[in-house]
């Protein structure tokens, strides 16, 4: 069997996703720009795997998870402003 660059690029986001979940749920006070960045990247790497292998509800999926860690950014960066 042999893997084309999409699907290695695809297993790097899955590494990600997976990661800021094991993350999350290890710390009880996780940095939210570690939390939320690594799964901005996971989004991102397996979009683009999904761009190459189309299936649209786990491409669908990757926008919403890609919108909500950008929110979780945004929160972040508020929090983070108004404490200065």
């Amino acid at each position: 069997m042999t893997t084309d660059w999409a699907t290695l690029v695809g297993f790097v986001g899955m590494a990600c996703i997976i990661g800021a979940y094991a993350y999350m749920t290890a710390k009880s006070e996780p940095n939210p720009y570690v939390l939320h960045g690594t799964n901005l990247a996971g989004a991102a790497f397996l979009t683009v795997s999904l761009l190459v292998h189309i299936n649209w509800p786990s491409l669908v999926l990757e926008g919403f998870w890609a919108a909500i860690a950008l929110w979780g950014l945004g929160k972040a960066l508020r929090a983070r402003s108004k404490s200065a």
